[in-house]
């Protein structure tokens, strides 16, 4: 599952080992590490990986499948995350080193920047392909964080970007070799660690204010 280090200033987050869906537990224990960092004093920042193949591949969709009771409620939590992420009050990056698709490729983009592994892995949004309509938190969310052009290839075409298409487009700010992927998000989220606090907060939660209120009603 999800594992929580330190490294100076900056708390890495693995997401897990796996394919990094998102189930309730998993989106649990990733709140319980953001606690954590937000009860911490001081300069601080997060960066957000995977490990081996995959950054995350989304919604865990044979649990929502196998439990359809429990499905709006896991949706409504993911969401509640991507919100969380997008107005974190410290800097947050994402190192994605393997593959970020659909719901990953969406909390991705909720960081203040994306760090993306050059020469495997994709970014993608292939909700197109499986015949699901992106929600309207959702929409709001790739809209803010994308140009309107790359929106609406990524989202109407379900292409698969590589790292430095990804960042030719503007998807992600850097790309990196397999090994240097989250020690350059590391330096990145350090150079911004003494951003955090309440204020940067508040910018956050205010210029995103439209994309909460999407994805938190």
């Amino acid at each position: 599952m999800t594992e929580l280090e330190r490294r100076g200033a900056v708390f890495v987050l693995t997401l897990g080992t796996d394919e990094n869906r998102f189930h309730p537990d998993r989106v649990a224990a990733i709140n319980a590490a953001l606690d954590e960092v937000e009860a911490a004093d001081g300069p601080k920042a997060v960066v957000t990986t995977g490990s081996g193949k995959f950054y995350s591949n989304g919604l865990d969709l044979d649990f929502m499948s196998a439990n359809p009771d429990a499905a709006a409620a896991n949706l409504t939590e993911v969401h509640a995350l991507f919100a969380r992420v997008l107005a974190f009050p410290a800097p947050i990056v994402a190192a994605v080193q393997g593959h970020a698709f659909a719901a990953g490729a969406m909390l991705a983009l909720a960081h203040d920047l994306i760090v993306m592994r050059a020469d495997r892995g994709y970014f993608c949004l292939p909700e197109v392909d499986l015949g699901i309509p992106f929600t309207p938190g959702m929409n709001a969310l790739i809209r803010s964080r994308l140009p309107i052009a790359v929106a609406h290839e990524a989202m109407t075409t379900g292409r698969r970007y590589g790292g430095e298409e990804a960042r030719e487009a503007g998807i992600v700010a850097g790309v990196a070799g397999e090994d240097q992927v989250v020690d350059v998000a590391v330096a990145r989220a350090e150079e911004r660690a003494g951003k955090a606090g309440p204020t940067f907060g508040a910018i956050k939660a205010r210029l995103y204010g439209e994309v909460v209120a999407e994805l938190t009603t």
